[in-house]
């Protein structure tokens, strides 16, 4: 008995396992379908790269999200229809591959946090 157990949790634990672990590979395609939807959809008013200014000042850049929202929570909003209070945005429902290419694009250009000043030892 002990080692059917032990059998169906190493059975689930791989089969988790490898849905939380993504190849390098499968990661950079999850990365450059983000990219791409963020261009398509989201370029006109975002900054959606790890430079530049936002056409529609009202909207964040997309390398400064992190610091708003934890990234990872994005993945609700995304699949349900995220709405939002600057300008004219449109209502955006997302499939879960493309949610999880916008999830992946999103934490590859966040800029490092920003570090708090030090004080000086009294």
């Amino acid at each position: 008995m002990f080692a059917r157990l032990a059998l169906s949790f190493c059975f689930a634990l791989g089969l988790f396992g490898s849905v939380s672990a993504a190849s390098p590979a499968e990661k950079q395609n999850a990365i450059e379908l983000g990219r791409t939807l963020a261009k398509t959809h989201c370029a006109a008013c975002h900054a959606i790269g790890t430079r530049g200014v936002s056409p529609n000042p009202q909207a964040p850049r997309f390398r400064n999200i992190g610091e708003r929202y934890p990234i990872d929570n994005l993945a609700e909003a995304f699949s349900e229809g995220i709405l939002v209070g600057h300008g004219p945005m449109p209502e955006f429902q997302f499939e879960p591959d493309q949610i999880d290419g916008l999830i992946a694009y999103l934490k590859s250009v966040q800029s490092p946090a920003k570090k708090g000043k030090k004080r000086a030892p009294k």
